[in-house]
């Protein structure tokens, strides 16, 4: 897109409204550098300021438009002193992308923007395993003129595929249709930040289809058994269910409960140790892992016992980690994330 589309989006995503003329304060603009949005919001803390990058002016706040440029006179605040932020949204310290668009500055502003749509606390597949083969459909949604919406339902589609394999035992090709939705479930996401095409719907489909998906992908497992001659009782069934599927719920709920008694802070940017824990808790994708091994031994029955074991183990952490917080504010500990010391 334009560098001007690109800076319409951000003002409509910003609840800011994009004008030439009026009265007023304004944000003036030079359409000649792609910033992330977190730099809008930085200067609306700074009338009667300026940024300025490598010298040359990005971004400026004004009383009005004055219809000349940028004005002489403004105080100068340097992107080189101010590059670390903290995002809240993407539990991370980072320094939001700015630079200045030319021909030979384009593949690399858009990596950058890419990744740094990635959250910083996330489990270890999609840290570590994942970012290169997003970026490639990323871009490629992009090219083709893709919604990430459209991204969405391709995603669920293969989620309900990857349930009914694994409830006919097909575990093999339930993960790999499994693998696909899990990374486009990284697409979207990274596809709406960087299009700046991010909607309330897409949000709640998204997210929708994450945190109700994986209890019925862990019954269907148990149900496959049956196929591999490895079917449970009724009672261990019912208990590898109540293990898994109940843990899963308490665990949601002790991050729910985390969030609101911490000011919306995830309990998961606490201390450096939640967020280390994030990467392998008892979720989809560690989950996956472990059901993978499981399968690569031919015992899917065992892969889904250990899921078991471990998210008794994950909740009991959480419940820990909840517990300690409260205690420590109780003390007259201020609670914050590590992430913004």
């Amino acid at each position: 897109m334009s560098s001007t589309e690109r800076l319409r989006r951000i003002a409509a995503a910003q609840k800011l409204r994009y004008r030439e003329e009026g009265d007023g304060p304004v944000l003036l603009v030079a359409a000649s550098h792609v910033f992330e949005p977190a730099w809008l919001k930085f200067m609306l803390d700074r009338p009667g300021q300026v940024l300025t990058l490598n010298g040359e002016k990005v971004i400026a706040h004004l009383p009005s438009n004055t219809g000349n440029g940028f004005p002489e006179g403004l105080t100068e605040v340097r992107v080189e002193d101010n590059r670390v932020f903290y995002n809240a949204a993407l539990r991370k310290r980072e320094e939001p992308v700015i630079a200045k668009l030319e021909p030979g500055t384009v593949k690399a502003i858009e990596r950058k923007t890419y990744f740094g749509a990635y959250k910083g606390v996330t489990d270890i597949l999609t840290k570590y395993l994942w970012p290169e083969w997003a970026l490639v459909l990323t871009r490629i949604a992009a090219k083709i003129g893709m919604s990430p919406n459209q991204v969405t339902a391709i995603g669920a589609a293969l989620c309900l595929l990857a349930t009914w394999l694994f409830w006919i035992g097909e575990y093999g090709w339930g993960m790999a249709a499994g693998l696909v939705f899990m990374v486009l479930d990284t697409v979207d996401g990274k596809l709406a930040r960087c299009t700046i095409t991010s909607s309330a719907w897409g949000n709640v489909f998204d997210h929708g289809i994450d945190l109700v998906h994986p209890p019925f992908w862990w019954w269907a497992w148990g149900v496959g058994l049956s196929h591999w001659g490895l079917a449970f009782t009724h009672l261990e069934f019912t208990l590898v269910m109540i293990a898994i599927v109940g843990g899963y719920v308490v665990q949601r709920a002790i991050e729910g409960a985390f969030i609101r008694r911490f000011n919306g802070m995830h309990i998961h940017v606490w201390e450096k140790i939640d967020s280390d824990f994030r990467l392998i808790t008892a979720r989809r994708n560690p989950n996956m892992v472990i059901l993978l091994v499981g399968t690569l031994f031919g015992r899917p029955d065992l892969g889904l016992i250990a899921v078991a074991v471990w998210t008794v183990l994950s909740c009991l952490f959480h419940a820990v980690r909840l517990v300690q917080a409260l205690r420590r504010r109780k003390r007259g500990v201020k609670i914050r994330s590590w992430l913004t010391v």
